[in-house]
């Protein structure tokens, strides 16, 4: 094992990789495309250095799976940044990280307390380990139609319910920016004996400025999976997880192996080392301008009639604790739009692609790379489209369907024999898959639930406006697999 520099200005995988390429060493080894030779007429596209990089596991690259030189000198330095025990590069994106967490937590059989926000992985998660679930229901805005975080007493009451869970999930923050009061539920898990794993995909930039929601790690969480190509300038798919000291990690890195791939992109790990400095030795300053932007946007967004563009306002009401102002949700509700039309408005018309869209919000993330201009180009679109629109018939909100009931266990539900029926002759059957709005993500219906008249009502709104929905066998969803 080499000696460790925890120097954050250092970069040990990045610079191991452009050695390699540097040193124009003879690829004997995959892939296959040796270098983009292979793979001209992408290589012309995109340009050869980056398929140079695109090396494999060697002595002097180390080894995803079992690192001990350059990448566990890297995943060292993202530890120390994120202030957590350990970290572990994932290129797999932080589904797979979520699933390990749960891997991790619990055996066959082990109870788990989770938000039903919470993201298609954890189910992946359940199925894998074979946990129970028990949902806690999220709070829900109902002007803005969204769902927000779980309250302190929402926690405290599933764990009297359920007092043998063996860990708590949760979400920080949530999609549209909401965080719970995470320091005092990860102390009423501890103080039960539960461990806390964090899904913190949407928080990856937050510890690298004060006026962001307190971390998991700053929480004394057990664990948290954090998207660094979401928020912290990383690529696709590149995310870390992050331990506390009390987890043992080389049984994290067995679980991870289970679902690891053995074949590591260096190019997403590389981003991940160049990512994590950049935020360690320039984050604040980066972070500064991001919250300036959007906050100078929200500002500008709210001047505009028949647009809300919410933030920190929020905090205080049921759910939300804290708020990250980066994320810059604007509700489109009395403008006359769902945020599915207002979403292809900006696109088809100015071409702008916000990050996601729901019944009547629209959500843009403003980021470390963004620029005056984006921001500009947004608040201008939303204007125009405003002057434009003369009708405005305002929408009413459509209710969020609650929790529906768990009747079978998402493992059992999943290995099930299943028949297929139409929608409206579903009600009351007990789903054999998972329905769900993409993005976020979160499950309208689940393995193992009871399906009721107010989802299957929902999911046919989510359809008539062209939502973009997910997990059905069936691409149209005009029918859904229920257990037999």
């Amino acid at each position: 094992m080499i000696p460790l520099n925890l120097d954050q200005n250092s970069t040990p995988l990045f610079d191991a990789v452009k050695k390699y390429v540097d040193d124009k060493v003879i690829p004997f080894h995959v892939p296959g495309h040796k270098q983009g030779a292979g793979l001209r007429e992408f290589a012309a596209y995109i340009g050869d250095r980056i398929l140079q990089m695109d090396a494999n596991g060697m002595d002097d690259l180390d080894y995803a799976n079992n690192p001990s030189g350059v990448i566990l000198e890297a995943e060292k330095l993202m530890a120390d940044a994120y202030g957590a025990g350990n970290a572990f590069f994932l290129v797999n994106g932080t589904t797979s990280g979520v699933q390990a967490m749960i891997l991790e937590a619990c055996k066959p059989g082990s109870k788990i307390l989770i938000p039903r926000n919470a993201h298609k992985s954890t189910i992946g998660g359940i199925i894998l380990s074979g946990a129970i679930p028990c949902y806690i229901q999220p709070q829900i805005n109902k002007e803005l139609g969204i769902a927000m975080g779980v309250t302190l007493s929402s926690v405290k009451e599933a764990i009297k319910k359920n007092p043998d869970a063996e860990a708590l999930f949760l979400i920080n923050p949530t999609y549209y920016g909401a965080a719970s009061d995470l320091k005092a539920l990860v102390r009423t898990a501890h103080a039960n004996g539960i461990k806390v794993l964090v899904d913190e995909a949407h928080g990856a930039h937050m510890p690298f400025h004060e006026d962001f929601p307190l971390t998991a790690m700053e929480a004394d969480a057990d664990m948290s999976a954090v998207s660094l190509h979401k928020t912290a300038g990383s690529m696709t798919q590149s995310s870390a997880l992050l331990t506390n000291k009390r987890i043992d990690s080389e049984h994290v890195r067995q679980v991870l192996n289970l679902t690891y791939t053995s074949s590591a992109s260096y190019i997403l790990m590389c981003s991940l080392d160049i990512a994590r400095k950049q935020l360690a030795t320039r984050g604040n300053e980066m972070l500064s301008k991001a919250l300036r932007l959007a906050r100078a946007a929200r500002e500008e967004i709210n001047k505009i009639e028949g647009l809300y563009a919410f933030g920190r306002e929020l905090i205080g009401t049921p759910g939300c604790f804290d708020f990250d102002e980066t994320k810059l949700g604007i509700n489109v509700r009395k403008l006359g739009y769902t945020g599915y039309q207002m979403e292809r408005k900006l696109r088809e018309g100015y071409n702008i692609q916000v990050e996601m869209a729901d019944l009547y919000n629209v959500l843009a993330l403003v980021t470390l790379g963004d620029s005056e201009s984006n921001l500009d180009a947004l608040v201008s679109a939303l204007k125009d489209i405003a002057r434009k629109t003369y009708v405005r018939e305002i929408k009413n909100n459509t209710i969020i369907p609650v929790n529906p009931d768990l009747i079978v266990p998402p493992r059992e539900a999943f290995y099930s024999p299943k028949r297929s029926v139409g929608l409206d002759e579903s009600v009351g059957e007990i789903s054999g898959e998972m329905i769900m709005a993409y993005p976020p993500g979160i499950p309208v219906i689940g393995l193992g639930e009871r399906i009721t008249r107010e989802i299957i009502d929902y999911i046919k709104i989510l359809k008539s406006e062209k939502c973009q929905l997910q997990g059905a066998s069936d691409p149209n969803v005009e029918y859904i697999k229920v257990i037999k």
